[in-house]
């Protein structure tokens, strides 16, 4: 089998070093699947862990969180299926998804939505997974309740609009561009903070004083403050990254509003927690109220040019990237 092989850790892109190992085919254990894989996505995680930057990382691996492949070993109800998944334990605490085959316990393997396609399936993971563990921790939207996501157009902004936009609530987007590239069920009020600084103030001005009863900070520190002076009574705040680690925090006006903070961090999530939350999105690909995140040709690469492709995301691709082995 062919794999992508990190060895070692490196301090930049530039000095980052990807073996293309050959290795012996892979069989199953009892309680295990062998996928050959057709797509890998590849997230900001996986090059940040392949550059050093998880200290639980194990050395060396295979990098790759999420895949879509056909099961070619392992319990015959699952042979010859259509699979996709994605844990947080791979490509970091175990060999991941950046190659030919992989092995996984079969009871985090589902069957793809027949709706979408290999590549989009492999794209569709660590975005979704995360947007709706964090609606998920801090209680999915509401009909009429109001949303506001800090980088829309960022992947798991995208996802967030998604979910909520579905449930029908009424969803405000920050994004620097102005223009939300998203697929959405409904309109999305698009807040550019270049010429609407002022972020709580529009949202609560357009909801009668109401403000955001969710806030998806998908950025943290730059949009902290005015997220918080955003939140509605009882409002809930959600956070998946940051910038500064450390943020002015008002504790009166925390208690006070009644605020809630959720922290989602899904390397903590190993493949069967993966697959319940695919279980739960699955119905909306089938039925196309949620859409995969498009797949361009340009933005998929084989394992010989990984190195291009990890490239592409730390430096910003706005278009999903995904391995083809």
């Amino acid at each position: 089998m062919s794999a992508i092989r990190v060895k070692e850790k490196a301090s930049s892109i530039d000095e980052l070093v990807l073996d293309l190992s050959s290795m012996g085919k892979a069989s199953a254990a009892a309680g295990q699947c062998v996928i050959e894989v057709h797509g890998a996505g590849v997230n900001p995680s996986d090059v940040k862990a392949a550059l050093g930057a998880m200290p639980h990382a194990v050395w060396p691996r295979t990098p790759g969180r999420d895949y879509a492949g056909v099961v070619i070993d392992g319990p015959a109800t699952l042979l010859g299926k259509e699979v996709w998944g994605s844990g947080g334990e791979l490509g970091i605490r175990r060999d991941g998804t950046h190659a030919k085959y992989l092995v996984v316990d079969a009871a985090s393997v589902r069957e793809k939505p027949r709706a979408i396609s290999m590549l989009e399936a492999s794209a569709v993971g660590v975005p979704f997974i995360t947007a709706y563990e964090g609606f998920r921790r801090a209680g999915m939207p509401r009909p009429g309740e109001v949303v506001l996501v800090c980088g829309a157009n960022g992947k798991v902004g995208q996802a967030a609009i998604q979910l909520a936009t579905r449930a029908g609530a009424r969803v405000f987007g920050v994004e620097r561009s102005g223009v939300f590239k998203g697929h959405a069920s409904s309109t999305v009020d698009v807040i550019n903070p270049g010429t609407q600084p002022e972020i709580a103030a529009y949202v609560r001005a357009q909801t009668g004083g109401h403000g955001a009863d969710i806030v998806y900070n998908t950025v943290g520190s730059p949009y902290f403050e005015q997220a918080n002076q955003a939140l509605a009574l009882r409002g809930r705040q959600i956070f998946i990254s940051t910038i500064d680690r450390a943020v002015p925090f008002n504790i009166f006006t925390f208690y006070r509003g009644q605020h809630t903070y959720v922290g989602i961090d899904t390397l903590d999530m190993d493949s069967r927690a993966g697959a319940e939350i695919l279980d739960e999105l699955a119905p909306g690909f089938e039925d196309s109220s949620l859409r995969p995140f498009p797949v361009h040709e340009d933005h998929v690469f084989p394992l010989s040019e990984a190195l291009q492709a990890y490239r592409e995301v730390l430096t910003g691709a706005t278009e999903r990237v995904v391995v083809r082995p």
